[in-house]
């Protein structure tokens, strides 16, 4: 397959790496190339089977569009641009084109959100739940995306606001802890990031999955499909 990746940073880096590992080709395109989108044109995107974004939450919503304008597939790592998630399942439906979009790509998160779901059972035996997450100190959003999105698989439980508390450490690549206290007792359920690889090694084979596919999806919906 052939790849253009947006965002050369500590993620997509190792996407590049990846993607060639698993024999496909990435053109990377950087952002002084592409300030609002401006490299993302149907001539440039014409012979490419996917773009992979892991920008900025400034820059990620006009590379979307111009892809969608383009025709083309696209899987999106970047976060902190969820308010417009209706807006774009509307523009990709419309165009006919295929979007992944996650929090975190990693499958050992996403493992561990279906850990999370299963733990918030211990809410009806009056347990309070809170989500702690610690990146390093360069990472723009807080909190971090994966934080929010535990927050809410526990709110389907909780019916009512999770708090979730932010941490900026050094260079830290993530740690997502989930805590449920009793009077009694407390139950910690943790998930730390070692490196960026699972990140990236999701998002690729999100792209792999997409080929020849249309519609909107998260990646929770289909990642447990995925072989190696």
């Amino acid at each position: 397959m052939k790849f253009i990746l947006l965002g050369a940073g500590k993620t997509g880096a190792v996407v590049a790496d990846v993607a060639a590992s698993r024999g496909h080709s990435c053109e990377v395109i950087e952002v002084t190339e592409n300030r609002n989108a401006c490299a993302l044109t149907k001539q440039r995107l014409a012979s490419i089977d996917c773009v992979i974004d892991f920008t900025t939450p400034e820059a990620v919503m006009p590379n979307i569009e111009a892809t969608i304008r383009a025709g083309k597939n696209m899987v999106v790592g970047t976060t902190g641009w969820y308010a417009e998630l209706p807006h774009v399942r509307n523009q990709v439906e419309r165009a006919g084109t295929g979007f992944v979009w996650a929090s975190n790509f990693s499958m050992g998160v996403n493992l561990f959100f279906a850990i999370v779901r299963e733990g918030a059972k211990a809410l009806k035996y009056g347990y309070e739940p809170a989500v702690v997450e610690t990146h390093h100190v360069h990472k723009l959003d807080a909190p971090s995306g994966t934080a929010v999105s535990l927050a809410k698989s526990i709110e389907q439980f909780a019916g009512k606001k999770v708090r979730v508390d932010s941490h900026r450490e050094g260079e830290v690549i993530g740690i997502h802890s989930v805590e449920l206290l009793s009077a009694g007792d407390k139950i910690t359920l943790t998930h730390e990031a070692l490196n960026r690889r699972g990140f990236a090694e999701g998002a690729v084979r999100a792209a792999e999955w997409l080929k020849g596919k249309r519609g909107f999806y998260e990646f929770q919906e289909f990642f447990s499909q995925l072989k190696s």
